[in-house]
């Protein structure tokens, strides 16, 4: 299935069995936890959702393991994995069974009891990785998994190259408010103009680098 080498392989091992242990916190806590357990918050960080307890403790492992594992698959069996940024590979690797291991006891300690503000953290740790990604983006060169991948970029290793120093800036920018913004509506309890400020930088994060690669294809054709 996956064209990787026995270190991969093993990483591969360990992160799909780290996606399982949120699953096995949830069967230490099974007695504890009610029968229904939130699955979603609002915009102003309240409960609109909740699912069965094993429909969540089992369900959403298999959820993330199916996530990473399509990933994996498509990154590890891109024809240009050669130029991947080492560190975005790795990224790959990660992203999937941090989330499964942050949010899901999350969920537990707050169908616990505990006042924590979920949308807080995880809007918290989307503008960390944002930043994380806009500084190792202008590193990955043309392939077909990892990057901006659009049509000019795809065709000239140019474009591909000046469109990812820009996006990388974009995204860096853009997790600098997203982390600012999320901060200060945390300590203000006002998120209404959060919400129009999550969808501004998000469209200025992918129509720049868009918009910019489109230009140098038609400035050089």
């Amino acid at each position: 299935m996956f064209n990787s080498d026995n270190r991969n392989k093993q990483i591969l091992w360990l992160t799909t069995a780290i996606c399982l242990l949120p699953a096995v916190i949830g069967l230490v806590l099974y007695n504890q936890l009610p029968e229904q357990l939130p699955i979603h918050w609002n915009s102003a960080g309240e409960i609109d959702q909740t699912a069965s307890k094993p429909l969540v403790i089992f369900g959403l492992p298999i959820f993330f393991i199916v996530i990473h594992l399509i990933v994996l698959f498509a990154v590890l069996n891109d024809p240009k994995k050669q130029n991947q940024s080492k560190w975005m590979k790795r990224f790959t690797y990660w992203i999937v069974p941090v989330l499964s291991l942050t949010t899901m006891p999350l969920t537990y300690l707050v169908a616990l009891g505990s006042d924590i503000s979920v949308p807080f953290v995880i809007s918290l740790g989307v503008s960390i990785v944002l930043i994380i990604i806009g500084n190792y983006l202008p590193k990955s060169r043309q392939n077909y998994t990892i990057g901006i991948k659009l049509p000019w970029t795809l065709n000239d290793p140019d474009n591909w190259n000046k469109t990812h120093r820009v996006g990388g800036i974009c995204f860096m920018v853009g997790g600098v408010l997203l982390f600012l913004g999320n901060i200060l509506q945390f300590l203000y309890f006002d998120s209404s103009w959060f919400a129009v400020m999550i969808v501004v930088v998000i469209l200025g994060m992918v129509l720049i680098p868009a918009i910019y690669s489109f230009l140098l294809y038609r400035k050089k054709s």
